[in-house]
């Protein structure tokens, strides 16, 4: 398959536009625009050539206990079939945090979907559980992908 993503900076004012059409978009209280999207930690902000998708990974010490890479934030708005950009995606973050799980929230009440967080499962991810809020969480362990456990962050 044709590589799809680029490699950019959290801060790509494309992807900034993307971002404030998520559902997870944090709004500053006072009002003052953003200028960065992704948040504290190591982070790989990735977008396509037309800048209608993009796909953000962080891994940091994530409050919930979850441990691993994070998918930050994901959307896609443009012609890729989203399973194809969320394999893709991790093939990349597999190059640079080999063996170790990815993870993601997904908030029901929000997706304009009958069964939430299908096209991470039609990648090859799972459902395994839920936070205190109701999200669901979703994971692939590398384990599943070659690479040695997936417990290690």
């Amino acid at each position: 398959m044709q590589p799809i993503w680029w490699v950019t900076k959290d801060g790509d004012l494309d992807c900034l536009e993307l971002y404030e059409r998520h559902y997870s978009a944090y709004r500053y209280a006072d009002g003052r625009r953003r200028r960065l999207f992704v948040g504290p930690g190591e982070k790989l902000v990735l977008r396509t050539e037309r800048a209608d998708a993009m796909f953000v990974w962080r891994r940091f010490i994530d409050d919930s206990g979850q441990t691993g890479i994070n998918c930050a934030v994901f959307r896609n708005e443009g012609r890729h079939r989203s399973s194809g950009l969320i394999r893709q995606a991790d093939s990349i973050a597999d190059c640079i945090w080999p063996g170790r799980r990815h993870y993601t929230y997904v908030d029901p009440q929000k997706v304009a979907s009958a069964n939430p967080g299908f096209c991470f499962l039609a990648a090859g991810w799972r459902r395994c559980g839920r936070t205190r809020g109701g999200l669901l969480i979703m994971e692939r362990i590398a384990q599943e992908q070659g690479g040695s456990d997936g417990n290690q962050d």
